[in-house]
């Protein structure tokens, strides 16, 4: 295990090593999303009947945040090893493909905690928020975290270039989660839009993270776990299927 506990430790200081852009930076524009939104928005829009649209943006924005860093730090991580040619030492060193594997996805996980946490230390002084079920919160923030880590190692593995990453970054990732309910209920869609979005599994993610604050949701938390963990599940296999195989990486 040593080589586990000391790819983890590299990748975990790889990020906090230059925290204003890797934390403090996503904590920024987080905060930026609520004032603006908050200021239009706080006396027009109640959601679940009773809650107040700056409290119900906050997990949102909290969830979102740990979602695309965790994707964004296993992709970046893989992307620059590449580019710079000193992903040899990765994988020359007798670390099996499930400890690579292990290693990126927690150090994914880690960071998208604390900028997470960050994004909430930052906000509470806005509103008052419950903390309904603490459990359902910090659940929802591992497998979210572990999915869009894992996805971060296959856009890793397949890009070549930064602007590859860079495509898969926009047209995939900041889509899926800004179209995820970060900013509304689904229920405030029309039918059609409402069933899209069923369609969307970041909508899951934050949707079951946010019943842990309020309680209440847009679909049952045990439906949205089901489809978390089945995302994580179909990512974490193929993932280890291309480590295993070396592709783009051994050959």
């Amino acid at each position: 295990m040593i080589g586990f506990r000391t790819l983890l430790y590299k990748e975990v200081l790889r990020f906090w090593k230059v925290g204003t852009q890797t934390v403090a930076a996503p904590v920024l524009t987080a905060l930026l999303y609520l004032l603006i939104f908050s200021h239009v928005l706080e006396a027009h829009v109640r959601v679940y009947g009773s809650v107040a649209y700056t409290a119900f943006l906050i997990p949102g924005l909290v969830m979102m945040s740990v979602l695309q860093n965790a994707f964004a730090n296993s992709s970046s991580s893989l992307i620059q090893s590449k580019v710079t040619g000193n992903i040899i030492f990765v994988l020359l060193p007798p670390i099996s493909y499930r400890e690579f594997f292990a290693a990126y996805v927690i150090a994914a996980i880690v960071r998208g905690l604390v900028v997470g946490g960050g994004v909430l230390a930052a906000t509470l002084w806005f509103t008052p928020l419950d903390f309904a079920y603490p459990l359902w919160i910090l659940v929802f923030a591992l497998i979210g975290g572990g999915v869009l880590g894992s996805l971060g190692v296959v856009a890793g593995i397949w890009a070549d270039k930064f602007d590859q990453l860079a495509a898969f970054q926009n047209f995939l990732i900041m889509p899926l989660t800004f179209l995820s309910g970060v900013f509304y209920s689904v229920h405030s869609l029309p039918t059609f839009w409402q069933r899209v979005s069923h369609y969307n599994p970041v909508f899951y993610m934050i949707d079951g993270f946010r019943y842990g604050f309020f309680g209440v949701s847009d679909v049952s938390p045990w439906r949205s776990l089901a489809v978390a963990a089945a995302c994580f599940a179909v990512l974490a296999t193929l993932t280890l299927l291309l480590l295993k195989r070396g592709y783009k990486l051994r050959s």
